[in-house]
């Protein structure tokens, strides 16, 4: 059987379609090294904080009971690895007044205390998530992925603050990345060659010619499976139907939930807030998969955002709820927001557990963390940080575990032990004092 490059794609009219990582990928002598997947990193940001009590679990260890907002993770227990006590304290306001929904978008994967700015002259830090992408880069087709759920201004002012430090992906200390709300984007931009800065009637002119990526592949996807065995051809079959889903999917979306009178949406952006997250997720999957990238952002929401859950019977803005003193009813519906958010990323993890990758799944060599830089929401606090990372990169973190670590240690600290795990050693990342052992939880 002929060895394929790793870089293979499928092409046809300008789609190129990047492969999984297939056995006939690996040479039948040579180092073992050449057989190991590739590390994936990716946050995923949760907003708003969560109730305390319904996140962090009683006892360290192993042996301990996930909490109501967790309670979905209870069948990747053996996946993850929950931390607590992490702190960001240049999220605190440190004499510049109000704004703690900005700065914590901002700190979280800085960790620096940004600029008070309502203006241009923005300043904050690069984001650990941009220097494993400036590892990474020429290695993948995309240094990394920028997605959300919830859309937001990048000029003008938010939250006492620029709008742009709702970003939680920073390039430079002045140039944030913005998030991609839209699948149809996103997709065209992972598989597609649409035009996507034509008018709407032009990019659907095109869309009616081109009609589905996979079907102008066709004949590449049939000479290709001619030199493939048969677990190449399952995994290969598996990896174009979920592609295939996903297109339809994004076809669809918005056509079956009718939209209030004189309520326009842009094309693939579903009405429903799960939908949504399901679409941004499977594609971030197939991103993986196919190795276009190995790094990723994904907010849940905007942090302080107007984002409403009508379908969970949530009809006012999240973030109005939080401010919730002490109200039960209004802390009721904060929590079910965060069990929403926590249901859709295990949705994610789904995926990846069940997406086959050499001796293992993608879920194994990968390091996601769902977290936030705000804890308790009703107090805008940036202390007892919700922490939770998925995955083992490899076998590298012993998962299946609660650690909680001392007292107010930097998430700087955590950021650069994930840089390890996926091979890209650094030294200091903002406020960081050094970085995390993840077998006794202390500081080295």
């Amino acid at each position: 059987m002929k060895q394929l490059h790793r870089r293979t794609f499928l092409r046809g009219m300008g789609a190129a379609i990047a492969l999984p990582f297939l056995d006939a990928m690996v040479p039948a002598f040579g180092a073992s090294s050449a057989a190991e997947p590739p590390m994936r990193l990716m946050f995923v940001y949760a907003p708003t904080g969560v109730i305390p009590q319904y996140w962090y679990p009683e006892k360290t260890g192993k042996d301990f009971t996930l909490p109501r907002t967790l309670a979905p993770f209870e069948k990747f227990r053996k996946d993850i690895t929950l931390v607590s006590n992490l702190a960001h304290h240049n999220a605190l306001a440190l004499g510049d007044g109000g704004g703690d929904h900005a700065r914590a978008a901002s700190t979280y994967l800085t960790g620096v205390h940004i600029k008070k700015t309502e203006g241009a002259d923005l300043r904050a830090g690069i984001s650990v998530d941009q220097i494993a992408a400036r590892k990474f880069e020429g290695k993948t087709r995309f240094a990394s992925l920028e997605l959300t759920c919830e859309d937001s201004r990048q000029a003008g002012a938010c939250d006492s603050y620029s709008c742009a430090y709702q970003n939680i992906a920073w390039r430079s200390e002045s140039q944030p990345l913005p998030p991609e709300i839209n699948p149809r984007q996103v997709f065209e931009r992972l598989f597609g060659d649409l035009d996507l800065s034509a008018d709407p009637a032009a990019r659907a002119r095109q869309q009616a010619y081109r009609k589905s990526i996979l079907d102008l592949t066709l004949q590449d996807t049939k000479r290709l499976e001619l030199n493939l065995g048969p677990t190449d051809k399952r995994k290969l079959d598996e990896y174009l139907t979920a592609l295939r889903e996903v297109e339809v999917r994004i076809d669809q979306a918005g056509k079956d939930t009718p939209l209030p009178a004189g309520m326009g949406k842009p094309a693939g952006i579903p009405t429903t807030y799960a939908e949504h997250a399901q679409l941004l997720f499977s594609l971030v999957t197939l991103a993986f998969q196919a190795d276009l990238t190995r790094v990723a952002t994904f907010m849940m929401a905007r942090e302080g955002g107007v984002r409403t859950y009508p379908e969970i019977g949530v009809p006012e803005a999240h973030h109005s709820c939080s401010h919730h003193r002490g109200d039960p009813v209004l802390i009721e519906k904060v929590a079910k927001v965060s069990d929403h958010h926590a249901l859709q990323f295990a949705g994610f993890l789904e995926k990846l557990k069940s997406s086959r990758e050499g001796s293992g799944t993608l879920l194994d060599h990968s390091v996601v963390t769902y977290g936030a830089a705000l804890g308790d929401p009703n107090v805008h606090d940036h202390i007892h940080l919700p922490t939770m990372i998925a995955g083992s990169a490899n076998g590298r973190i012993e998962t299946g575990r609660h650690l909680r670590v001392p007292d107010n240690t930097p998430m700087t600290n955590l950021h650069l032990a994930l840089l390890d795990l996926v091979g890209v050693p650094t030294d200091k990342l903002g406020d960081s004092t050094g970085k995390l052992n993840f077998l006794t939880g202390l500081t080295v």
